[in-house]
């Protein structure tokens, strides 16, 4: 297995030179050269196998033989070892026709620790094996950023650096990043928005000198390996619910703002999992819904909203479906993302829309509906969603057919936005790792949002 880049102008790259270089270097995004097929055969065999088993079975597709397969064991073991549950990501049924992928039962209680956790043992072997110092840069929405420290701190010959929007982030995700202390943890917290943050991500990424002299490596979802992690509770979660040689129509909800969580799904479908329907819930930040319903990817004002880890209106995964949508076709795809950098617009023709809309749908849940789907289903199953679930929940109800069965992806646990579950007048159970941060220190660095002050902070930190 070889990678690509979504631009054409890099290829031929293996597996840990494609998770070390992150973005590409013409600044595209990596993909695999070929995706690899499963049978039907293949999925009945996988349709037993306990999660971490799954993992490397998915694994070994994509990783071919770079890592031997008793060490590719010990690495998935010990990421998966971290969560509170043997099944990783169990299944629950809410009602006939809906089931709840629960995602948020890793460290940092967010679906992110899914692939962040594979992520952190994956950069540790690589550092133990090449003896190299490896220093990580990434921003976040929110959960990315507790995620990928907690799958990092203290671990030797790495540092990693994460950049949030002040005040922006809810308070549990500002204090899961805030109080971590190693010396290998830096926390910029910067004036502006997550796309501010993730555009200057992109242009230090993009600047090759300053990420080779600082031995820069990506763990946010421009990474490719992140979003192949994210790829196997697809399988996992449809195994759980259907029986073998089953004909069922099968979707997935899956609330996103980045396109990553979703473009697993769609990774997925492509390598053979029958899935009917990706449907993509977002909030009032809804440039991926109005990009699937009308062919038009142009970003809007920005909002604050009650699903800040979706307050995105760039989604950074979005190149990566433009490359499939447009049949691999690396020109078009550096013409549409060259027409996004000049006009701040892509605009497809009505034949890719059909191929888009015959693949997704998407909803864009509006703040009171959020909270009223919060309210609802803590009153009726006695189930908390927290307020992204609860967007994917809500695109579900409006998006499912008839004789359809939907997945939808739990992607955190309510406890880390109480500040939505407070407004539907319900008092919940925290915790004791979630209530215990309020009382522990804090440290972190406050920026302007521009690029020159984020790499003063850089060449700092990283020496």
């Amino acid at each position: 297995m070889k990678y690509a880049s979504t631009r054409g102008n890099v290829a031929g790259i293996g597996f840990i030179d494609a998770f070390m270089m992150g973005l590409a270097n013409d600044g595209g995004l990596l993909i695999p050269e070929q995706i690899p097929q499963v049978s039907v055969a293949q999925l009945e065999q996988w349709r037993t196998l306990e999660y971490t088993e799954l993992v490397q079975a998915i694994f070994e597709l994509y990783v071919d033989g770079e890592i031997p397969s008793g060490e590719l064991k010990q690495l998935i073991e010990s990421s998966y070892a971290t969560f509170r549950t043997p099944e990783v990501t169990p299944v629950q049924q809410l009602k006939d026709d809906l089931y709840l992928l629960e995602l948020f039962h890793g460290p940092t209680f967010a679906f992110k620790d899914v692939a962040l956790q594979f992520m952190g043992q994956l950069y540790s072997y690589v550092a133990t094996k090449t003896g190299q110092k490896i220093n990580i840069l990434g921003a976040t929405s929110g959960d990315t950023g507790a995620s990928a420290i907690a799958g990092l701190r203290g671990k030797e010959g790495i540092k990693i650096c994460i950049l949030h929007p002040e005040g922006k982030v809810s308070r549990v995700q500002e204090l899961q990043m805030t109080t971590v202390l190693d010396d290998n943890v830096l926390n910029l917290s910067v004036e502006g928005n997550f796309d501010d943050c993730q555009r200057m991500i992109k242009e230090l990424f993009s600047d090759i000198d300053f990420k080779n002299k600082h031995q820069l490596a990506a763990i946010n979802s421009i990474n490719f390996i992140r979003i192949m992690a994210q790829t196997v509770y697809y399988f996992y979660a449809y195994f759980r619910i259907t029986e073998p040689g089953s004909t069922k129509k099968i979707n997935f909800s899956v609330p996103t703002g980045n396109f990553g969580d979703i473009f697993a799904g769609y990774l997925a479908k492509r390598m053979g999992l029958p899935i009917h329907k990706l449907i993509l819930a977002t909030n009032e930040n809804n440039i991926l819904e109005r990009f699937i319903n009308q062919g038009v990817y142009k970003p809007d004002q920005f909002k604050m909203t009650y699903s800040p880890s979706m307050d995105i209106q760039v989604a950074s995964n979005f190149e990566r479906y433009l490359y499939y949508v447009t049949g691999e076709n690396t020109e078009q795809v550096k013409s549409f993302m060259q027409q996004f950098a000049e006009k701040g617009e892509i605009v497809i023709d009505s034949a890719m829309l059909a191929i888009v809309q015959a693949e997704f749908s998407a909803y864009g849940v509006a703040g009171e509906l959020c909270l009223q789907t919060i309210s609802k289903y803590n009153e009726e199953t006695n189930y908390l969603l927290d307020p992204h679930s609860a967007c994917g929940v809500a695109a579900a109800e409006q998006c499912a057919g008839q004789a359809e069965i939907t997945v939808s992806l739990a992607t955190a646990h309510p406890a880390k936005f109480d500040e939505a579950i407070s407004l539907c007048g319900i008092k919940q159970t925290f915790p004791d790792a979630i209530a215990e941060l309020s009382n522990k220190q804090q440290r972190q660095t406050k920026v302007d949002g521009d690029l020159a002050a984020i790499t003063d902070e850089l060449i700092t930190f990283y020496g």
